[in-house]
């Protein structure tokens, strides 16, 4: 077929687009003959192109030959080529696959003859870097540069105007639902078939609505996963490069954000709501008009549904064509996705996070309530949010706790009990899940404690009415009812007045009530909070058809944002974006919107979170006394007696205090005065706390980058006994204790003998890492012959979670002569202790005195006691040794599936997971941990980084946490791990 140079591509008229059939060995001879390039070339895949990387002798990719369809004339080609142009000088940021050009200039293209007729080849810049195809998992930040890129795609190209844009191009969206016609009968199933032309044909009057109203212009249109190249070496992958403008044509603008996120949907993990943050991006780029966002999911679901049926035709026309009968699935899977929730549910989703949603609609004040003769206040009103009371104790746990709460306010006297509209009810969270429960109400529940009719509250017609179930308009709403299998007083066609018995329900009876708009879909009881923004807007609050007030719903300030402006900025929080978390209960945190996650990082609270012996003995302990310790009261007494009881010879004293850095910078003072010697040695890559004494001798880059260099004169360091990743590795980690001891020695020689030598006694900063055998004797040895002590900082370790040992000096077989913790001795109440001998803690006084207001306050030291008790009577100790080694063989064999999995650290609860890009240099997987941590979290797991290269997950978590729990961790570790391509 001869070119002419303004003939345009018209799909319709060409009716199939095969690829040119090129060998390597012919596109090695036209890059030579026609382009000026000797190279050898490689296959790449495309649907309707012919595409080949051309290598040099050491295999370096020198140009891209692109062999355009014979379909597509010179003009479309030059179009493509000066669009890039335009983008890559307007971006220069990013990378762009622009045409090479010769020595004078003009662009290295040529025509050649092929199959199919004369096509146009040309050479492309070549993008170093993947493409983000491929089923891994897409982090928040990767797709949001996604549709970052496709914002700056639709603002370069907003003005380019060229003759060959005048393209009929079946990936238009304008076409989509010509295409879908012209080519599901390539669909053979026919369920899938009638679900993509469904599926079409309600997208396409969606998008007709507002298609006026939708800006034109020059658009890429395949901004994919496919043609977005990531920036080499970035972690996670994050896209700056594109190429293959052959789909460039004018059409929608919002079009090319519609492209974008239809390729995020067959990611491994992706959800519709896991696109909103390139619909953020690409709206703060290039802000989306109202009507381009009530069109763009309609356009996600028109593109899947033209994926499929192109798919299907491209694999019949060109059966030999790996790349198009390869993405038959996936296109399938994009295409389930995108029709996943209804299409007024995405629109809504999008609309809220962009600020375009309008304000919520309210129904109409009824004339009459709903219940007859039931007043309002002898409505109870149930709480079942995880702010409430009534989720207490676990109760969320209990599959009847909204029957058991209901049933205890209608034997209060309550005539009848009602749910709350919108409210997340923590009664429907899942404990362990990779997925967020429905937990957020669409409606209202009722329970009723005596027969009671339900009357119309307005004049409506009656659209539904079968045993179960009534629907009944009610001004732009449809009121729904849904109760036990008893026939309505009223027919379907009916028109009722106010006041006219709609059902008569038996006392004990449940009704649902919903109010949806006239014209949504059939709206769930409960949806996932994800989604509720978008379900929600389709619906109003039925509370006033009962005589109750409507649920508030007013937007407050970003919590967030009331945080950041009164907290200084270096108290951080987890996470970039991070749930609300009000509740907690044993290994859980509950978030505010009724999501269940399992706790791994909380050391804090060794019993769990909200144990009720400790809640009843502090209740118990304020409403008597809380003073401080200068008193004479019992509790203090027995507290430091238990405490000591722990402890061998010559541990007898005890300094109580609220925190662990408060401890350490205790220790500290303890130990210099004791020695008379001010200078102290501390081991690299460790964290004793904030305060001036217990940060001088903090070494943990992370805390401080300027640890080394901005130390106190009086603060000498040690290497890092780090047996994994430290100077010496394996059994040389031997070398460490003399090479220590040689520093205390050698400062002991010039005349500054250490006074104190601090040390974690199981180094948990560096993520769970036992210090080599003999290592705290020998170091010890060394700086009390030199008149200095020993002081353990505890305040991680002990307690118990080890497992073995109750304190992680006993690992080492040594004893310290000041031990100082915190953190476990509270179950998150403040507390910490510092335990010396007699002789230590009375040089003390020689500097002074002493005094904690609320260091071992009545409250502070019952709470202690119940802790030490609790630990004992559940055996929390032996359930670190069991779960705990549990945990450490399921991680272990992980490791074998998981590369990037170097060692697991630990014993008992206290373990860590080490990342690393390479088994051999050990290169730390920094930011693989980040995007690790922050994919867990979206899978239902708290779990955060350590170390000085935040590589390594501490797994800490309470020391209640059972097996099921540990194997939820495990398997979901498994499961993020792959979907983000770890496996080897």
């Amino acid at each position: 077929m001869p070119h002419t140079e303004h003939r345009t591509i018209d799909f319709f008229a060409e009716g199939a687009l095969p690829a040119p059939r090129t060998t390597p060995a012919e596109a090695e001879h036209i890059a030579a003959q026609n382009l000026g390039i000797a190279a050898h070339a490689n296959s790449l895949g495309s649907q309707q192109d012919a595409n080949f990387a051309l290598r040099d002798g050491a295999g370096s990719v020198l140009a891209v030959l692109k062999i355009a369809n014979p379909a597509f004339g010179p003009v479309e080609v030059e179009a493509q080529d000066a669009a890039a142009d335009l983008v890559a000088s307007a971006y220069p940021e990013l990378r762009v696959a622009t045409v090479l050009r010769h020595p004078d200039g003009t662009p290295r293209r040529t025509t050649v003859d092929t199959d199919n007729g004369l096509a146009v080849a040309r050479l492309l810049r070549h993008l170093p870097g993947d493409a983000l195809s491929g089923p891994r998992h897409l982090s928040p930040g990767t797709v949001a540069a996604m549709g970052t890129i496709a914002a700056k795609m639709s603002t370069a190209l907003r003005d380019f105007r060229h003759p060959g844009l005048d393209r009929v191009l079946q990936w238009d969206p304008r076409h989509s639902d010509r295409v879908v016609a012209h080519l599901a009968r390539h669909i053979d199933e026919p369920d899938r078939r009638t679900a993509v032309q469904d599926a079409t044909a309600e997208a396409w009057a969606r998008v007709q609505e507002v298609a006026a109203a939708l800006p034109q212009q020059a658009v890429h249109l395949d901004l994919t996963d496919d043609n977005l190249i990531r920036r080499p070496g970035s972690r996670p992958p994050m896209p700056d490069g594109v190429i293959d403008f052959g789909d460039l044509t004018t059409s929608w603008a919002v079009g090319e954000l519609a492209v974008s996120l239809s390729s995020m949907l067959h990611h491994d993990g992706v959800e519709p709501h896991h696109v909103l943050p390139a619909v953020r991006a690409f709206h703060a780029v290039r802000p989306l008009s109202a009507p381009e966002a009530e069109a763009l999911w309609p356009l996600v679901v028109l593109r899947a549904a033209v994926l499929v049926v192109s798919g299907r035709q491209q694999a019949a026309v060109d059966m030999d064509n790996a790349y198009a009968t390869g993405a038959l699935d996936r296109e399938w899977h994009v295409f389930e996705q995108a029709v996943r929730l209804p299409l007024p549910v995405m629109t809504r989703l999008i609309t809220d996070a962009v600020d375009l949603a309008g304000v919520p609609v309210a129904a109409d004040v009824p004339e009459l309530p709903l219940l007859r003769g039931i007043a309002t206040d002898g409505i109870a009103v149930l709480d079942l949010s995880p702010d409430s009371d009534s989720m207490d104790g676990g109760a969320w746990l209990d599959s009847d706790a909204e029957d058991a709460y209901a049933a205890a306010a209608l034997t209060n006297g309550a005539v009848a009990t009602a749910t709350r509209y919108a409210q997340a009810r923590l009664s429907g969270a899942p404990a362990l899940s990779a997925r967020s429960g429905a937990t957020v109400p669409t409606g209202i529940d009722l329970r009723l404690g005596r027969a009671t009719v339900l009357q119309a509250p307005g004049a409506g017609e009656v659209l539904a009415s079968r045993a179960g179930t009534l629907e009944i308009t009610h001004g732009a709403f449809v009121l729904t009812v849904s109760f036990p299998a008893t026939a309505p007083a009223v027919a379907a066609g009916a028109t009722v007045r106010a006041g006219d018995d709609l059902v008569h329900l038996p006392a004990g009876s449940r009704a649902r009530l919903t109010l949806r708009g006239s014209d949504s879909p059939e709206v769930p009881p409960l949806v996932r909070p994800e989604y509720a923004a978008g379900w929600l807007p389709l619906t109003a609050d039925p509370a006033p058809l009962l005589g109750l007030p409507a649920t508030d719903r007013t937007e407050r300030a970003d919590l967030l944002e009331r945080r950041g402006a009164v907290f200084a900025t270096v108290q951080e929080h987890y996470y970039a974006a991070p749930p609300r978390i009000e509740r907690g209960w044993r290994h859980f945190l509950l978030s505010t919107e009724g999501r269940s996650y399992l706790d791994i990082v909380n050391n804090v609270t060794p019993l769990g979170h909200a144990h009720p012996r400790v809640e009843q003995a502090v209740a118990r302990q304020l409403r008597r006394l809380n003073t401080n310790s200068r008193f004479h009261y019992a509790s203090v007494v027995e507290f430091a007696e238990r405490l000591t009881a722990l402890l061998p010879e010559p541990l007898d004293t005890v300094f109580l205090v609220n925190s662990g850095s408060e401890a350490v910078d205790l220790g500290l003072r303890l130990a210099i005065g004791a020695s008379g010697r001010p200078d102290v040695v501390a081991v690299r890559e460790a964290y004793h706390g904030w305060t001036y004494a217990s940060d001088a001798v903090s070494t943990s880059l992370q805390d401080n980058p300027n640890a080394l260099a901005t130390r106190p004169r009086w603060v000498h360091t040690v290497d890092s006994p780090n047996s994994y990743r430290g100077r010496h590795r394996g059994t040389d980690a031997a070398r460490y204790a003399p090479e220590a001891a040689a520093v205390i020695d050698g400062l002991a020689a010039a005349g500054h003998p250490a006074g104190a030598f601090v040390s974690e006694t199981f180094y948990g900063n560096a993520g769970g890492v036992a210090l080599p055998d003999g290592y705290l004797a020998e170091v010890y040895a060394a700086v009390r012959r030199h008149g200095g002590l020993a002081v353990a900082d505890e305040v991680q370790v002990g307690y118990g979670r080890l497992g073995h040992w109750f304190w992680g000096f006993e690992q080492q077989q040594v004893v310290p002569d000041i031990v100082c913790v915190a953190k476990a001795m509270g179950n998150g109440h403040p507390l910490g202790a510092v335990i010396t001998s007699r002789q230590v803690a009375d040089r003390y006084r020689e500097q002074g005195y002493f005094f904690s207001s609320t260091g071992g306050s009545p409250v502070s030291s019952v709470v202690g006691l119940t802790v030490l008790d609790t630990l004992r009577d559940e055996d929390l100790q032996g359930n670190a040794v069991r779960v705990g080694g549990h945990l450490k063989n399921r991680l272990r064999v992980l490791a074998n599936r998981h590369p990037v999995i170097g060692t697991v650290h630990g014993s008992g609860l206290y373990l860590g997971l080490e990342l690393v890009r390479d088994r051999t240099t050990l290169e730390p997987a920094t930011e693989e941990t980040a995007e690790l941590c922050d994919r867990m979290l979206d899978l239902g797991v708290v779990v955060q980084p350590t170390g000085d290269h935040l590589n390594i997950l501490k797994i800490k978590p309470p020391l209640c946490i059972d097996t099921t729990a540990a194997d939820f961790f495990a398997d979901t570790l498994d499961l993020a791990l792959t979907q983000l391509g770890h496996a080897g």
